[in-house]
Formats: structure tokens, sequence, C-alpha cells
């Protein structure tokens, strides 16, 4: 009996006369109406049994089916709830990608931090799940972006009292059963062929028992009951290794996928004809894959084995298609050339849409995170694209998705994918000499290319694995490219972690815990500068204190805001306050002195320094709303410091930020400051919040807790714990700096506010004055002068160096001084030219022009060294650079015709060019 067994023993599967079966296939645990049934009804021990024949007695659209979803639930008492995005990191920061509806709920209200907004609940949340990728396509069943149906119900156990948000039980395991069995037989399903499979779940350090409920050889829905945590000194060892033990709060966590309930309504041959008809017609016909009857009708036989392609389940692909081949008795060659191309149109359906949701959503395409997996979706697509022969742009296929998914930012989304395409194109040309310089390296040493540098070459040049076999074969290499290449790829950068925890202090400090937390002054009055406190506790560091008062008005550092400064006086001392944190709720003070434990104290902030970063704060706020406006409601915050002088925040964007874009930013802004908005603050409930303004909420990270504090500027409204001026106008103005790239898919933009504004805009007009009394013109002038002067810069730099061709090219005819070696058939001329590299190259390659071999040295910046040698002489240039620049104390070399080097011996230089003849025999006899 395995540790969970008894969680399975339902009194609603003996009421309504379930038996308990082992399939004799995989040996799994099912429950069953039929006792007799012998597998659990899960491909690969049974095939799917109801393509071309639907086992529901209608068929549904995809919104027909979402909303017979949650009508059902709606009828049952559970409250229907708007989805979250797909970008699962826009409210939590463990992970990156919404996998499921109950991510929506994590980690506060799983954990009773917080209560569900509704309790029970009922959603369709559109997910991803990258780990899926390399099997969309091939199963007929699997897609990477799919809609998870769910009902919820938060319960927690009754002795732990007011402990948690919610208490008592909603709903537990028989009752959910129920509900799936009802909603089974309410569509038309036969109850008696209905199987649920026993198999518990683990995942983000939870556990319980789940169910799996098949129907017709295919999964419909998971029933996860959540109701255990990670214990190292846990009762339960489950599947993953890890041990477990019960938590005070249980959760019904489920998931009914809308594409396959669509899909058993429909029984099209593959998941993707139900959920992407219009998509596939389009792809189909623009590749010209027209089948025949019978290759219609061998298609369809397939479609009932395709179960057997699961990477995570056959051995390996093409063993996979063996076998389905020898079951059809057809050719694999042939089932191959039938299967593929359509393979490929279903995977361009599903990534298209898994790219309209995550652009449409906000993802920016970039190198780091949700970005990166975006950019590595819309790459496979592309080249998926190509492979199969489809000439239709990928932005449109992508905003067929994002037209049928209601999206209103289209333009955005297609502006951002004909982007990405044009960097994907110049990422090849880059990548591919890298590829063939790889396969020659590995070629050489006999050595297969290791998968990691196929990783890492699909990383940093976007090369797809089958460009590195191909290439990897022209070179003589060997590779061996895994069937779930993709879902490696996904796994490192994070296709479900996110971030570490990154603590700014740590502390071990037992006393932190028991301390009261340290009220906030600064919330009720941020202009106020001076208040009185006591000491509860100084705890003495290295070279330093922390300090630990009832009440302050210091702010914390924290949200790219630094920590306030200032002093604690006593009637008998002042000290020095430099830095403040918070642990916990408690705020610590650092200072220099010990103001000593249970004293009364004054204190008094940095007035001025306050100031700036109030006005500094909500001008990031008013740029990060202004970006938005002028760039497109994609931009978001991916970062943000703070300061005295100037600030600076980091926004997601796909382009280049233009100075006519910082010219609109800077305008949208500063009517903002010119308006004179009161900007308030408000504390609310997150659920509250969440549903009036959205997960745009959070642009400079999650707040915790079940109250938040939202600061309104204008039209703007933001989660935020900083400091803020009271009304816009107090600012003054704000002026944008300079902006640049940082990362792709990242813009910093820096600003001044206030003052700060005022003393940057002087720094540059004093250095544009200094200009233009350099250049003897008015301010104004400048840009016309200096652009002036540039153009004749260049043009006399060309013609410095026409003169130097020409010079070169005289002193090849003209004899010019050197010594002629005879070389067999060919001549060489050695010379001492003190020149620079530029004319030493000149003054070569008019001597090659002549047919002459060059042999130059300069001992104008040390010793160096040009050789340049004609085609038909066979004399090595690197060689003979390379034993010249030994002669003077260095190196160099380069290809056979032309190199160069030297070495920083120029009294050398003259002996060198001495043993240059001799060293040109030796080579040439060599």
């Amino acid at each position: 009996m395995s540790d969970l067994e008894s969680e399975y023993q339902l009194e609603y599967f003996h009421e309504n006369g379930f038996t308990r079966q082992e399939c004799s296939e995989c040996g799994a645990a099912f429950w069953s109406r039929d006792a007799e049934r012998e597998t659990c009804g899960e491909p690969p021990c049974e095939e799917y049994g109801f393509i071309d024949d639907p086992g529901f007695d209608e068929e549904h659209t995809l919104e027909e089916m979402r909303e017979a979803f949650l009508s059902f639930f709606e009828e049952h008492g559970h409250e229907r709830i708007e989805p979250y995005p797909v970008a699962a990191n826009r409210w939590r920061d463990d992970v990156l990608l919404t996998q499921a509806s109950i991510y929506d709920f994590q980690p506060l209200v799983t954990s009773g931090k917080t209560p569900p907004p509704a309790n029970p609940l009922t959603i369709s949340q559109p997910c991803i799940r990258m780990q899926d990728i390399d099997n969309v396509g091939k199963t007929g069943r699997h897609t990477m972006a799919f809609e998870m149906m769910a009902h919820h119900a938060f319960n927690a156990r009754e002795e732990v009292g007011d402990e948690y948000a919610y208490s008592g039980e909603v709903y537990w395991k028989d009752e959910t059963v129920e509900y799936c069995d009802e909603l089974l037989v309410e569509m038309g399903a036969d109850p008696e062929a209905v199987t649920y499979i026993e198999d518990p779940w683990v995942g983000g350090g939870n556990a319980g028992p789940a169910i799996e409920v098949i129907y017709k050889g295919l999964e419909l829905a998971t029933l996860v009951f959540m109701c255990m945590e990670q214990d190292p000194d846990g009762e339960y060892e489950l599947k993953d290794g890890n041990r477990y033990s019960y938590m005070d709060t249980y959760i019904v966590d489920t998931g009914y996928g809308l594409e396959r309930w669509t899909w058993m309504s429909q029984g099209t041959p593959t998941v993707y004809e139900a959920v992407y008809p219009d998509m596939i017609a389009f792809l189909k016909e623009n590749a010209a894959i027209d089948l025949s009857a019978e290759e219609e009708r061998l298609v369809h036989r397939a479609a009932k084995l395709a179960g057997h392609m699961d990477i995570d389940e056959a051995e390996d692909m093409e063993t996979a298609r063996d076998n389905i081949a020898e079951k059809l008795d057809v050719s694999t060659t042939r089932l191959t050339g039938l299967m593929e191309p359509l393979e490929t149109i279903y995977a361009i359906s599903d990534h298209c849409r898994t790219m309209a949701y995550m652009f449409g959503d906000g993802i920016v395409p970039s190198n780091v995170g949700t970005g990166y997996l975006a950019r590595m979706v819309l790459r496979r697509t592309k080249r998926l694209v190509d492979d199969v022969g489809v000439d239709a742009p990928l932005d449109e296929l992508v905003d067929m998705q994002a037209e049928r998914l209601g999206y209103e930012n289209r333009d955005t989304v297609r502006d951002i994918v004909r982007t990405e395409v044009e960097k994907y194109r110049e990422t090849l040309e880059r990548g591919g000499r890298r590829v063939r310089q790889l396969a020659d390296e590995y070629a050489s040493s006999g050595e297969p290319i290791p998968l990691e540098e196929v990783i890492e070459l699909y990383d940093s040049h976007g090369i797809q694995p089958d460009t590195v076999e191909e290439i990897a074969r022209e070179k003589g290499a060997d590779v061996e490219i895994p069937d779930d290449f993709y879902s490696l790829v996904a796994a490192r950068h994070g296709g479900e972690q996110a971030f570490e925890d990154d603590d700014h202090l740590e502390s071990d400090d037992d006393r932190i815990a028991e301390l009261p937390d340290t009220e906030k002054l600064y919330y009720e009055d941020a202009d106020r500068t001076e208040f009185e406190a006591v000491v509860l506790d100084v705890i003495e560091r290295d070279d330093a204190y922390d300090v630990v008062l009832d009440q302050t008005m210091f702010y914390p550092e924290g949200g790219g805001q630094p920590a306030d400064t200032g002093t604690l006086a006593t009637d008998d001392a002042t000290v020095e306050v430099t830095d403040v944190q918070e642990i916990e709720g408690v705020i610590l003070h650092r200072t220099d002195e010990n103001p000593g434990k249970g004293e009364f104290v004054r204190g008094q902030i940095d007035a001025g320094r306050r100031r700036r970063l109030m006005r500094h704060h909500t001008a990031t706020h008013i740029i990060g709303h202004a970006a938005r406006e002028v760039l497109g409601e994609h931009v978001r915050q991916a970062g943000a410091q703070k300061g005295t002088d100037s600030s600076r925040l980091d926004v997601t964007h796909y382009d280049r930020i233009s100075r006519e874009d910082v010219k609109r930013i800077e305008r949208v802004a500063n009517d903002i400051v010119t308006d004179n908005f009161a900007v308030k603050q408000e504390w609310t409930h997150r659920n509250e919040a969440q549903e009036r303004h959205g997960f745009d909420l959070f642009q400079g990270g999650i707040p915790p807790g079940e109250e938040i504090r939202l600061i309104h500027v204008a039209e703007d409204v933001q989660a935020c714990a900083g400091t803020h001026v009271a009304r816009t106008g107090d600012i003054g103005t704000i002026k944008v700096l300079s902006t640049e790239r940082v990362q792709d898919g990242v813009e910093r933009i820096t600003f001044a506010a206030g003052d700060a504004a005022v003393e940057a805009t002087q720094r540059t007009e004093d250095a544009l004055y200094q200009a233009a009394e350099t250049l003897d013109v008015s301010p104004q002038e400048v840009p016309e002068t200096a652009e002036r002067f540039f153009e004749e810069w260049k043009d006399r730099g060309k013609r410095i160096e026409e003169l130097k061709e020409q010079l070169a090219d005289a002193r090849a005819s003209g004899g010019g001084g050197g010594e002629e070696v005879e070389l067999g058939e060919a001549t060489a001329v050695v010379q001492r030219l003190d020149a620079d590299m530029d004319e030493l190259r000149a003054t070569a390659n008019a001597l090659v022009e002549e047919g002459k071999v060059a042999v130059l040295g300069s001992g104008l910046d040390g010793a160096t060294f040009v050789v340049a040698v004609p085609d038909g002489v066979p004399v090595n240039a690197g060689e003979v650079v390379g034993e010249l620049a030994r002669k003077v104390g260095g190196g160099g070399g380069g290809p056979p015709d032309f190199a160069q080097g030297g070495g920083p011996d120029a009294d050398e230089l003259d002996a060198a060019l001495e043993d240059a003849p001799e060293v040109l025999r030796a080579k040439l006899d060599a």
C-alpha cells in the first residue's frame, strides 16, 4: 500500500459503484464503474477512442465549451472571476509564466496569508507550459498555450482558529469528484467509460493526492487536493524523493483542459483542428498541403495512435514512429512524409497563439526571463514556417491569433514580431560563422559537439539544432540532438522558476524577531523632518550600531529609493544615521555611536536630501506613465533607482527610444507636473486593488500582506512604499538626461527632477556655450558648424588616404630605396619605412600589385612589420612576420598572403630587416 492510498478511499466512489483496480499495462491504480476494465484508459495503455466518434452529445467551440463549464460551476455556488495575465511574474516573484490556474493564488492565498477573491471560485485561465514545447504537434493532444478551466475551494482546519485569512471547510475530495462526474454526465459522457487514476501531485513545495480523469483515452482533468508541504521531517515521502507533512490549509486545485474538452466534443483527428480550424486551413493552403482521400484516412488512423509520440513516455521519436508505422502497415518513410508537414502546421498554430498571449499581455522579447522564452518561441516558429514553405509574414500569423483572443494592442504585437524577426535574421548571419568554426574544431579532434555547445549556440545566436546538425555533417563532425531539446533550453532559462531570494540584510538575531514593528511616521506626513522616539534596542555591529526605535521618520532603503540620513540626539550626545534598513517590520538605523538603549531621542532627517528623493520618486511614476503613453502599453518597469541628482527608470521596450520619443515623454511628464495633480496615498485590500487596477499596480515589485499602499499620480496608480511630494507641481520640472539600451529589450531612461533638473540643464548649456566659444559661433550655430567641420575633417582624411596611396604607388614603381631580393622567379623588396600602419599597408599592397613580395618595417612606434605576398609565390607571410617580430621581442602572424606584427625593441629593427632576405629564402626553400 502506498503512503497515500487511504486518501483515495472516497465515500463517493464506494457509494456510486466504483471499484479500485490496477492497470494491466502500466500498473497504475484507478477507479472505474466498469468492474471488468483491465487498463487505466490513458495512452499508451489505450488508444484514443473518440476520434470520429465524439464523446459528448453536442459539438462545442472553444467559446461554447468555456461558457458551459463556467456556467455549470456558477450554478453550483462558485463565483466566476476574470483570468490573470500569462506573465505570472506580474504578481509573484518566484515563477515566470502562468502554468496553471492555481498560480493565480500562490503563494499568498494558498499559504493563508490573504483571502482568495472568492471562495469557492471558478475561472478559465490562459496558461503557457514551455516544457511541453517538443510534444506540440506530435501527440495530437499537447498544446503549449492552453486554457485551464478550474474550480477552487480554499479550506483551513478549524482548530487553527483565526491564524489564517480564511477558515473552515468549503468542500473537499468527495464533492470535487462528484462535480466532475456530474459535469461529464451533463455533457453526455458515458460514465462507465470514465476512469479516475490515482497519481499523487507534487510541485512548488506543495503536494497532495491527485486524480487524473480519463475518458475514451484522453485526460480531461486533474483533480489535485493540495494539503501537504515539504518538510525534511515529514511523515510522507513522495515521488520527487522529498518528505512532506500536512498543512493547516488544504485546497481544491482542479484543472480541466478547455482544448481537450472541445476536442472531445468534436472528435477531430487532433486537438489542433478543434482549436485552430481556420488557421490550419489557411496554413495548409499556403504551404500547398493537399492530401488525397486515401492519405486522409491514413492520417486519421495515425491520429488515434499519436499518443505514442509523447517525448516524456517514448523511448525515442524514431522508434515511436516506427511502431506506429508497423501498426498501420505502412513504411516509416511514407508515414513521416505525411505526418511531419502536418505536425509542423499544428505547431505553428499553437506557437502563434502562445506568442499572441505573450505579446498581448505585454511581454517584450529579450535575453532574460519571460522575454527570453518569448524570443525562443518566435525563433522556433520562424524556422518551422520556413521549413514547411509558408510564405505569409510571421506577424500576420500571430495577428490571426491575437485577433481571435480579442487583444486591442494588435498593432504593437505585429510591430514586436516584425522587429524581432529582423533581429533574428541578423543574428543568424553572425552565428553561422561560429557554427562552422565549432564544427571544424570538433571534426579535427574527433570528438562530438557537446549538447551544451549546441544549447549555447541557440542561446547566443538563435541557431536552430537542425542547422548545427547540417553544418556538422558537412564538416564531418558528430552531434546528437535530444528530442526534448527545446524543453531543456526552456528549463535553462527558468521555464518554471524565476528568481532566487536575495535579501539585502540577513540577521540571525532572535531579538529582532521579538521586537514590535516600528511605527512609520513618514506615511503620516512625508514633509515632516523632526520627530521624537524611544530607543527600544541597540545591536552592536563590527564597526557601527543598529538602533531600533518605537517610531521613526527615517525612510528605510526599498523600492529603489535610498535610505534617509540624518541624526539622533539625546541630551548628552548626537549620533549620525548613515543607513536605514527594514527587517520584518522592524526598522534598523545604522549609527556611528551608541545612543543608549531606553534613551529618549530627537530625530532629524536631512530635509534637503529627503525633498530631492521625494521629487525623484514621484517623477519616476510620472516618467513611467509618460513612457507607456508614448511607446505603448507593453512598457513596464524593469528596474528603478532614485537619487538626489538624477534617477533612472529601466523599461521593457522592443526598440530603441528615439530623440523624438524622448521629447514626447518629456512633454507628457511636464504636462502632469504643471497640472499640479494631488498625489494621493490609499491603503486598500490587495484583492480589491487588483480587481480595480489590474497587475500593472506592481511595477516596482510585489508587496507582501493583505493591505497594500497605492500611490495615485494623475491616471497612474501603483503599489508603492516610497515617499512622495504632495502635489505634482512640487516637482518643479522633469528633464530626461539620456536613454540607453542596458540589455536587449530593456531601455534605461535617466532623468532629473526639480532643482536637479535645472542644474543638469545648466551643465548641458555650459557645454554648449563652451563649444560655441571654441568654434567662435553663436550657440544656435554650433550644430551646423560642427557638422561642417566634421565633413571637412572626413574629406581631409580621405584626401590624406588618397595621397598615401599615390605615395605608395610612387615608391613601388620608382624603386623607393628598398633592397631587392631575388626569390626564384619572384622579387622581394625589403625596406624600412617609418610610417603609420595605414601607410605601410598601402605601400605593401602597391608592391604586390607590381608582382613583388613586400617586407616593410617601421620604427614609428616600437618595431612594426608588414609582409605581403602576391599570388603564386610560395612564401607564407604569416611565418615571415612571426620570425621577424621575434627578433624585436614581440610576435605576429596572419594568413599566407598578408600579415603584420612587431615588438617593443625598435633598436633591433634594422638588424631584423638585414636578416629578412635569409628568412625569405629559408621560407621559400621550406
